[in-house]
């Protein structure tokens, strides 16, 4: 058994309100959010499969915890690469639970989170990249494994993407925190034509020192490419070669990478 523990926190540290449990933890928040407040979740196991929810437009994440998670509430430039019901009014549920056995080793898009942030998270999978557009929340590499796999348009949700700012050598990585056995890679490519250019091109890159090299058309539709199994702790995108069109803005709207986690 897990002890969980969840709190809100102001930007002084203080403790707006908090609830705790065995395996299971649910609070409801009665409170504007303020910038600076964040959401801490304890957990008295590391290296933990937990069901968490932050908000509950935002809805819940299978992730691999870690250590302890703290969750900055975004305001500002920061909130536009969310849907505007997020994290919004004066009573917001949170919870986080054990996940069992049969959710935890299921055939799933193992990249999805939902409530990813920049830097060190403890909390997987986690999408990072060598560049940002501009450091621009709606070109974040996160905003590739956030669920959203609208890509007809660029810039506040649902259009937030990964931007590589024009770089040749852009790669993004997604690091699942634990080995996976994967067997299938989707690609949803930005296709705001004629805005955006397209990758004829990509290297998926693994863990295991192995890689694929991947030809891409111009299409709005996901890539799709099934491989033979392979068990890996992570996955890169690089290697990106884009067409002769003249725009120089491709991006990438969503990866999704297929597989379980590999049983201990």
């Amino acid at each position: 058994m897990a002890m969980l523990v969840l709190k809100v926190l102001d930007k002084n540290g203080e403790t707006v309100c908090t609830s705790s449990g065995e395996d299971y933890v649910s609070l409801v928040c009665t409170a504007q959010y303020q910038e600076g407040d964040r959401i801490v979740l304890e957990t008295s196991e590391k290296g933990i499969h937990l069901f968490l929810q932050v908000d509950d437009a935002l809805g819940a994440a299978l992730c691999y915890v870690t250590d302890n998670v703290s969750y900055q509430i975004p305001f500002g430039e920061k909130r536009i690469s969310y849907s505007p019901k997020v994290f919004s009014g004066d009573k917001h549920y949170l919870y986080a639970r054990a996940a069992r056995e049969d959710e935890v080793y299921a055939y799933r898009n193992l990249a999805l989170n939902v409530l990813d942030q920049h830097g060190d998270t403890n909390c997987f999978p986690h999408a990072y990249a060598n560049v940002e557009t501009r450091g621009e929340s709606v070109f974040a590499a996160r905003n590739a494994i956030d669920g959203v796999c609208e890509n007809r348009s660029h810039g506040a949700w649902p259009y937030e993407s990964w931007g590589i700012n024009m770089q040749d050598d852009a790669e993004m990585t997604v690091d699942f925190g634990q080995e996976v056995e994967i067997d299938k890679v989707v690609l949803y490519t930005r296709a705001d034509f004629p805005h955006d250019n397209w990758w004829t091109q990509v290297t998926l890159y693994f863990s295991d020192e192995t890689q694929l090299v991947w030809e891409l058309e111009k299409s709005s539709l996901p890539h799709v490419l099934t491989m033979e199994p392979k068990k890996i702790k992570w996955i890169r995108l690089g290697s990106l070669i884009k067409s002769p069109d003249p725009s120089p803005f491709p991006a990438l709207s969503q990866i999704e990478v297929y597989g379980k986690v590999v049983q201990k």
